[in-house]
């Protein structure tokens, strides 16, 4: 059993749910990762790395959905901060059904391109 225990002393139980997807290369159109069961879990503890962004003024958004079914119905959770260059960002996003995905947009800018990975935990 993987976890932790919040600054109150209460455990909190968790599982790593490693990458959503395989890291995503020379990124010029809109996509999503595969669908992940996250069974019971209500919420998960995301990270975006993008390893790479060019163009001219490149800017990319990746929302997190969730879906009960994990083959339709998809409705956004919520999305990170606009990415404009390489960087990390961490966001938690809840409440889920029993599904989650990855879906972005094609990249705003002139000739817009983003290497990223999607990593994280379920709570």
């Amino acid at each position: 059993m993987s976890g932790y225990v919040e600054s109150d002393g209460t455990w909190v139980h968790s599982e790593g749910i490693g990458a959503m997807g395989t890291p995503q290369t020379g990124v010029t159109d809109a996509g999503q990762t595969a669908a992940v069961e996250v069974g019971a879990a209500a919420t998960a503890r995301l990270t975006l790395t993008v390893t790479a962004a060019s163009g001219t003024t490149p800017t990319l958004t990746v929302a997190v959905q969730t879906s009960r079914t994990g083959s339709g119905g998809w409705a956004t959770v919520a999305s990170f901060a606009a990415a404009t260059g390489a960087g990390v960002q961490h966001k938690a996003f809840g409440p889920l059904d029993r599904y989650v995905r990855a879906q972005w947009d094609a990249p705003e800018g002139t000739d817009a391109a983003f290497d990223f990975a999607l990593t994280g935990t379920l709570l």
